[in-house]
């Protein structure tokens, strides 16, 4: 059996997130969330400090989002032994419209948990400011 990088198995896990999260269900990324886990979304005007919070956040969103398709572009995978940093642009799908963001997740090795996101930070690709 080929042993998988931390790249691969970083890639994985969010990207079986982001397919449950595309059709409405935020269970995946709760599970790979850490208790002490921090989110900043261009929603919101604060960081969501903590498991509790975005859980509360994600449970109102529930079956709510629904997109036809997604594409993960250019991920990379910047890590050690125990901590990795994601970044990546998101395309999600619906229709004619796409919808276009950037994305950091800092990934930690827990000894009896295995690889959980502690930091999560969105952005809108090209955002209008003004």
């Amino acid at each position: 059996m080929e042993k998988r990088t931390i790249s691969e198995t970083i890639i994985d896990l969010e990207s079986a997130a982001l397919e449950a999260w595309h059709d409405g269900n935020p269970s995946p990324y709760l599970e790979l969330y850490s208790k002490d886990f921090t989110y900043f979304d261009p929603a919101h005007e604060k960081r969501i400090d903590g498991w509790d919070k975005i859980k509360e956040l994600y449970e109102n969103m529930r079956g709510k989002v629904k997109m036809d398709r997604f594409e993960m572009m250019n991920p990379v995978v910047q890590q050690t032994e125990t901590m990795a940093v994601l970044t990546y642009n998101l395309l999600s799908y619906s229709g004619e419209a796409i919808w276009k963001e950037n994305c950091t997740e800092v990934y930690r090795l827990e000894e009896n948990n295995g690889w959980k996101i502690i930091h999560s930070h969105w952005s809108l690709t090209k955002p209008s400011i003004g």
